[in-house]
């Protein structure tokens, strides 16, 4: 029987229409793809965003419109599991998200987790490295200007 990986994530957008994006090193892989992660056993989609945003990025919410879900196969990056992945749009005041204040340069090469943010009509979907988030960003950006 094939494994799922369920995982939840944030299109975190301010007030000047930028979106918020997770530069990582995990694995001994770097990667950019939204803010987010696992689903836990036990826990609801929505309920599994909320704790992944006050984990990563020690921020309260309490409400997110849900935006996607892939509708097609999508493998895991990472192992042989069937990825499913949620997407929510959390509309937010920049201020609310404490970043590190230096610039760094991406890749960059020690496992850690970064975030920054973009412009969204900037950010092109090569800059994502996982296919659904690419996907996402395309629908979204369709979605924003009706």
């Amino acid at each position: 029987m094939s494994k799922f990986n369920l995982r939840v994530y944030a299109l975190l957008i301010n007030e000047k229409q930028e979106i918020l994006l997770s530069d990582e090193n995990r694995f001994g892989k770097f990667f950019t793809k939204f803010p987010g992660g696992g689903v836990e056993h036990g826990e609801g989609i929505q309920d599994a965003l909320f704790r992944e945003l006050q984990e990563e990025l020690h921020l309260e919410i309490t409400s997110a419109d849900f935006f996607y879900f892939n509708e097609f196969h999508q493998a895991s990056a990472f192992d042989q599991s069937n990825l499913v992945a949620f997407y929510y749009i959390v509309n937010i005041q920049k201020a609310a998200v404490q970043l590190q204040e230096e610039d760094y340069t991406i890749p960059f090469e020690q496992e850690q987790e970064l975030q920054r943010w973009k412009a969204l009509h900037e950010l092109q979907k090569d800059e994502l490295t996982f296919p659904v988030d690419q996907k996402v960003l395309e629908k979204l950006k369709v979605f924003l200007i009706k």
